[in-house]
């Protein structure tokens, strides 16, 4: 009776466990980088909006000055300068704060530029950029 039991036991053998550890190995190795690829493109979107945000502030900060100013368009310095005024922002810092998920930065010029270099702790490889220039 002890010999039959034995030999009605059933299990993987050694050949399969191997196989599917291979399986597993295979899948790892092509999962993991287009995880990764994923996380970077999430980021550099997650950057896109994060300028189209500011760009959305400038915007309005530009609405602003405009009613302020009997429709006066303003030029890019004095948008930039309206921006970061007790009117619109209070600073440079305030105008490109989105989060603190994000390290922005806003420059004056013509035109104005903005720059996304951080998402979520996670330095952007390629910095993402925009500009915005002040209707005229």
């Amino acid at each position: 009776m002890l010999n039959s039991t034995l030999k009605n036991q059933k299990g993987f053998t050694l050949i399969e466990i191997i196989a599917v550890l291979v399986i597993l190995g295979i899948l790892a190795a092509v999962a993991v980088p287009k995880y990764l690829s994923m996380a970077e493109e999430a980021r550099i979107k997650a950057a896109q909006g994060a300028v189209a945000e500011i760009k959305g502030r400038l915007s309005s900060a530009q609405g602003k000055y405009m009613m302020a100013n009997a429709g006066t368009a303003p030029t890019n310095a004095q948008l930039y300068t309206y921006a970061i005024s007790a009117n619109g922002y209070g600073s440079a810092t305030n105008l490109a704060n989105v989060g603190s998920d994000f390290v922005a930065a806003v420059t004056t010029g013509s035109p104005i530029s903005i720059s996304v270099t951080s998402v979520g702790g996670t330095v952007l490889a390629t910095a993402v950029t925009g500009n915005f220039t002040a209707a005229q």
